[in-house]
């Protein structure tokens, strides 16, 4: 078929003669999310148009805006450039290649579809990962003139590590080839020897061109030695993973606690596997609460089964607690509850993931903190090489362990992908930084428990008649942290309170002297010296501490773990300028020099206080001074003798 003949493929008569009878049949069509991906150039935006055109979902306006822009901008020489139906902004037609994730719908007589066009080009491994991140089935196009090239190999295990399944090998411009088959046997058994190694067990294979229209939505008489289905005969008859999750277990995540009024409470959610029915017993995690199913509720009233896909409200028999980010599972069958585990993440913020530091963990409906540690390795998906790595960078890829600050209902990726993925997000900025699959949770969460004690904290504090508290001094190097810090200490000391002061530099000879001043490293520092804090404030003691802790996510993080009100920022306010001119210890200069990597105020970045407890300006106060005014804040408000 050339580009100039009329496809064959017809879309449902149906429309024109009953629209009630359209609609009804529309309404129950199943959905099947795609993506098209590979290297640059390779057609995915000519052939998603070319879908679009044949599928007859182009409106007249649309395509005679198609056909101006096409002699405009196009790229086929005056003939219909499919690709400009897809590529939306002015810098992807300009250069002719996809940058952001372009979304289209479309469908058949047999079953809807939304496809994503997928960016080509390394630097936007994020935007591919996104739009197959709801995936059920990956198109990977390969140009029969230039075979299996390292993108074709990158998107290939993108797809294959997010979970998709269904993987369809388009050899597409075999026009241009002029339809040689043993080209075409040549690119799969090439991509048959890749696919094996990075664990693909099947896939289907089709010689293609997007541009031409040939075996999109029917059988070219160009490739006669071709006698598997069409692009179009496959997409409408594969198995969406839908179907298959019914056939799983019964989860679902709560996402609302629906109270109209007093005599009813349901739980509202998205069925992510099984099928529930009323009688079902059912169990409520984490918390392992159980109880049965007494109805699902719907707009159109209750029904006798729901399965995965479809968005219900449950009541229950019983009056269990429940509430956003639950998950309510069948009771005989439940899934795993921990707070460690191991995990692919993909690094998608400019900025470097930082181990350590506490980052929004969202996982179905369930919002934790959570934090990394030191990726394990990374992966070069170019060679599938395990690369020793300290940190991730962006649209790096790599294997971590990262620990949750509670339990959460969670299965691995491979079985479930609404409760083993999920998103780190940065807590100061919202931004999502990474992308996350579960591969299992680590034994220790299950075999490390809380040892009770007798003597409680409340004990030791009452002991030395003081409250525990945190203080934490933080300002440049040089602004005079340690000096007040050492004279708050012997105040407190004189004042029969019982203190102790973790000084950063003395911290740095012991506990953190494996530590360096990389953003890694000092959030690993702040890390550590927040823990110490923490058990020192369990025996009762008001701990006062002197870093530079440059970073208010990290400071923010100590602060999250000690109890409401004991933790007490002080932020000692000294100017840049005011600061290098002191260069006590000679920093600066050699900062400066560029003898010194990695310096604060220079070099590194330091993120001041928004709203510290108390604010120090060094230029009007005395060390001394300055001690006054935060010890009698200290004993003013909690000493025992008022």
């Amino acid at each position: 078929m050339t580009d100039t003949q009329d496809p064959i493929y017809q879309t449902d008569t149906l429309i024109a003669e009953d629209i009630d009878a359209y609609l009804d049949a529309h309404q129950h069509k199943t959905m099947l999310r795609f993506i098209t991906c590979g290297s640059v150039d390779d057609g995915k935006s000519t052939l998603i148009g070319r879908l679009l055109y044949d599928s007859k979902m182009i409106f007249e306006d649309q395509l005679a805006a198609l056909e101006a822009d096409s002699k405009r901008v196009g790229t086929q020489g005056g003939e219909i450039d499919f690709a400009l139906l897809v590529d939306g902004l002015a810098a992807e037609r300009e250069q002719g290649i996809t940058i952001d994730v372009a979304y289209r719908f479309f469908a058949t007589d047999k079953r809807k579809f939304i496809v994503a066009d997928t960016p080509g080009h390394e630097q936007y491994t994020r935007n591919m990962v996104t739009g197959a991140s709801t995936a059920d089935l990956a198109v990977i196009l390969i140009d029969a003139r230039k075979g299996v090239l390292v993108q074709t190999r990158r998107h290939s295990y993108l797809a294959h590590l997010i979970g998709i399944r269904n993987i369809v090998l388009a050899v597409n411009k075999m026009d241009l080839v002029g339809y040689d088959q043993s080209v075409f046997d040549g690119i799969v058994a090439d991509y048959t020897a890749f696919a094996t190694s990075i664990g693909i067990e099947s896939f289907v294979a089709m010689p293609i061109s997007g541009f031409k229209g040939d075996n999109i939505t029917t059988r070219s008489a160009n490739t006669p030695w071709y006698t598997g289905p069409t692009l179009m005969e496959h997409l409408e008859t594969v198995a969406v993973d839908a179907t298959l999750d019914a056939q799983k277990p019964f989860r679902m995540p709560v996402q609302w606690v629906n109270r109209p009024n007093l005599d009813f409470r349901g739980f509202a959610g998205l069925i992510a596997s099984g099928a529930i029915r009323p009688g079902d017993a059912v169990r409520v995690l984490p918390s392992g609460k159980t109880s049965t199913v007494k109805a699902i509720v719907t707009l159109d009233g209750d029904l006798d089964e729901a399965i995965a896909g479809q968005s219900v409200t449950l009541t229950l028999a019983d009056e269990v607690d429940c509430s956003r980010g639950d998950v309510i599972a069948a009771a005989d069958a439940p899934p795993q509850v921990a707070d460690q585990f191991e995990a692919t993440i993909v690094w998608m913020d400019e900025a470097e993931m930082l181990p350590g530091r506490p980052y929004w963990l969202k996982i179905g409906t369930q919002t934790v903190s959570a934090t990394l540690q030191q990726p394990k390795y990374q992966v070069n998906v170019n060679t599938m090489e395990h690369l020793a790595a300290k940190t991730l960078d962006l649209n790096a890829i790599g294997v971590a362990n990262l620990a949750t600050d509670r339990p959460i209902a969670f299965e691995p990726y491979a079985q479930n992908r609404d409760l083993g993925g999920f998103i780190l997000i940065d807590k100061m900025t919202n931004a999502t930084v990474a992308a996350g699959m579960i591969h299992f949770s680590l034994r220790r969460a299950d075999n490390i428990h809380w040892q009770a004690v007798d003597v409680s904290r409340a004990a030791h504090a009452s002991q030395k008649w003081q409250e525990p508290r945190v203080v934490w001094l933080t300002g440049l190097s040089g602004s005079g942290k340690s000096t007040i810090a050492n004279i708050v200490e012997k105040k407190l000391y004189a004042r029969g309170k019982h203190s102790f002061l973790l000084d950063g530099d003395n911290v740095r000879h012991g506990l953190n002297k494996d530590l360096g001043f990389t953003d890694a490293d000092r959030v690993e520092n702040i890390r550590r010296v927040g823990e110490v804090a923490k058990l020192m404030t369990d025996a009762g003691l008001i701990v006062i501490t002197a870093f530079i802790s440059p970073f208010r996510a990290e400071r923010d993080m100590v602060r999250q773990m000690l109890p409401a009100g004991e933790f007490i920022e002080v932020h000692i306010d000294t100017p840049l300028a005011e600061a290098e001119a002191r260069d006590v210890k000679g920093l600066y200069k050699k900062a400066r020099a560029g003898q010194l990597k990695n310096f604060t105020g220079i070099d590194s970045p330091y993120e001041p206080p928004l709203n510290p407890e108390i604010r120090i300006d060094t230029t009007k106060l005395s060390a001394d001074q300055a001690a006054d005014v935060i010890v009698e804040a200290i004993v003013g408000i909690w000493s025992h003798d008022l």
